[in-house]
């Protein structure tokens, strides 16, 4: 009955957020949200999620924004900006760039989608043509500037989040209509983006003199040129991160802002007045049923007659924590963050895309944690040298861990089909897989196995302790896995507010993947020691942690190769490196 119970209750948690965010998304009905595909050049498709206001008909019209994400994220990544501007009566198409989410093609096919986007946009019966505007958090300036450039009057004003025109060469206007930035004070790409050292210098930057029209340094919150005459410029500058800028109150509402003043809202409400974050709230318990439901899962799988020879208790071969005991938890916490930034720069050159392995950050991470896992597997063999006895039922292990993640993955097609909502909480998402990433997936699956057999058995083989109880078994674990990674999160952020500059200023995009990794791990080592205590075999939780994270990354990383489009690097990998 237990069992049955626990399973029941992440399905509540899973439907009751998935409900929760859903009603946010559309304001309690007051807002449609649907799926939209666009055909674009190239023959490519640009997918979205398009929000109409029920005050938006082809006798009303209402303005209307376009909006993207940054590079390695998808169009729900830009649900606060949608949420807050169609609930003051603007249509908001939320697209997914080129080689992103749903899209087609790579990385930059196509003006990165955002021609096709604008021009679905203003075709919409529904629409006001002459008052559209556009937003783009970081590379989401590649839509957003290329759509600008396809129709140089088919726009009326512009913001863009933590980001400049012409990022690492995409196309761009000179002399874009209504432009506001929002630049964090700690934005991590400061150098990048307009070569000054920190995002609170930002003001100083000749570029953005040059492109303001105006003597520098350039005054936060004050408007340069005419928003009549399109020629208005502002500059705003919030104390948050790169991150941040499209999950925050300041980031959001500088937005809703501009807007407002440039293209007035059928509905106006305070920038200050947002309940976006109720979404996420919703999403993220959500994500925690999603774990709740693969422990459950298993756990009835496991009572079933044909798997009762892997329920075996765990005997782990360490009798008490000591000196070894210690050593091997500070190694296996330690040494995925200390092999973290390296074995990153090796994976850009080891493997390269290709039809295979098609998405360049997915492998340079699998790089890293197979370099990690033969580390480990070597530093295992010459300090701790354990001998534990698994449970061999390997077969029922993978099949047991098989069905836990079919019933994982119907969950979010469950919630994708009711409420159009997946997991998720800022930088971390998960999202179904289309066509296209279901066939990428198996290949780097079987990396990841192969990380997830080591990484596993060794929370069995060092980390577990004979007789502790689950509380303190999975609180441990979860410190093997995460606590090196939780360091050097906060030693990196830790420093860039201290300082202005993150500790390792040349890595600001891995610094930014490595956030997710946090909670990401921590739930690694919760699976690993729950099927492990249940089955004394590390198979089982290997799968399941393979099979999820292989999901999570190809669902959510970019595309830099695909048959018919020309291969491309990592966008800013040289000025990275």
């Amino acid at each position: 009955m237990r069992k049955w119970l626990a399973f029941a209750l992440a399905w509540a948690l899973i439907l009751g957020g998935a409900f929760l965010a859903h009603r946010v998304q559309t304001g309690g009905g007051a807002v449609k949200v649907s799926e939209v595909r666009i055909p674009a050049e190239q023959g490519v498709t640009v997918s979205g999620l398009l929000y109409v206001p029920k005050g938006a008909a082809a006798a009303t019209p209402a303005p209307a924004v376009l909006v993207s994400h940054g590079y390695i994220n998808t169009r729900e990544m830009q649900s606060p900006f949608a949420i807050e501007l169609s609930r003051r009566g603007y249509v908001v198409l939320a697209m997914d760039m080129t080689g992103h989410g749903y899209s087609g093609g790579i990385v930059g096919t196509a003006g990165f989608g955002g021609p096709a986007a604008l021009r679905y946009l203003k075709e919409l019966p529904f629409v006001d043509r002459a008052a559209v505007g556009m937003e783009g958090h970081s590379m989401g300036s590649g839509p957003v500037m290329a759509a600008a450039l396809s129709d140089p009057d088919g726009y009326r004003a512009v913001v863009l989040e933590g980001s400049t025109p012409g990022l690492l060469g995409a196309p761009a206007p000179e002399n874009p209509r209504n432009l506001a930035l929002v630049f964090g004070q700690y934005d991590e790409f400061a150098g990048l983006m307009w070569q000054v050292p920190k995002g609170s210098d930002v003001g100083r930057s000749p570029r953005l003199a040059a492109l303001f029209g105006a003597p520098g340094p350039i005054e936060v919150g004050r408007v340069y040129g005419s928003i009549e005459a399109g020629t208005a410029r502002r500059l705003t500058s919030p104390p948050i991160t790169h991150p941040w800028e499209h999950f925050s109150g300041s980031g959001v509402g500088d937005a809703i802002d501009w807007f407002q003043r440039t293209i007035p809202a059928p509905d106006a409400k305070p920038p200050s007045e947002q309940v976006w974050i109720w979404k996420e709230v919703g999403t993220l318990v959500a994500f925690i049923g999603l774990v709740g439901l693969i422990l459950a899962t298993f756990d009835l799988i496991l009572s079933l007659r044909w798997f009762a020879p892997l329920n075996q208790p765990a005997a782990p071969p360490t009798e008490q924590r000591g000196i070894r005991w210690w050593l091997a938890l500070a190694v296996t916490a330690a040494l995925p963050a200390l092999t973290y930034f390296p074995l990153m720069g090796l994976g850009q050159r080891w493997l390269p895309p290709s039809a295979a392995f098609p998405q360049g950050v997915q492998n340079q991470l699998v790089v890293w944690a197979l370099g990690t896992g033969l580390i480990s597997l070597v530093t295992g063999f010459l300090l701790f040298r354990t001998r534990p006895a698994f449970n061999r039922q390997r077969g029922r292990a993978i099949l047991a861990a098989l069905a836990t993640m079919a019933v994982a993955y119907a969950s979010i097609l469950v919630i994708d089909g009711l409420f159009k909502v997946d997991y998720r909480f800022w930088v971390l998402g998960l999202k179904p897989l289309d066509a296209t990433r279901s066939l990428q997936l198996p290949g780097y699956l079987i990396l990841w196995t192969l990380f997830f057999l080591i990484a596993i058995r060794g929370l069995a083989a060092t980390i577990a302790v004979r007789g502790e109880g689950l509380v303190t078994s999975i609180g441990w674990a979860k410190t093997a896995m995460a606590g090196g990674f939780l360091v050097l999160v906060a030693w990196q952020y830790a420093t860039l507010f201290a300082t202005g500059l993150l500790a390792t200023p040349t890595e600001p995009l891995n610094v930014i993947i490595a956030i997710q990794f946090v909670p990401l791990l921590a739930v690694i080592g919760v699976i690993g020691a729950w099927t492990y205590r249940r089955t004394n075999t590390y198979v089982p939780g290997a799968i399941i942690c393979a099979l999820l994270i292989s999901w999570y990354v190809t669902s959510g990383t970019a595309n830099h190769w695909q048959a018919g489009f020309k291969p491309q690097p990592p966008p800013g990998a040289a000025a990275r490196r």
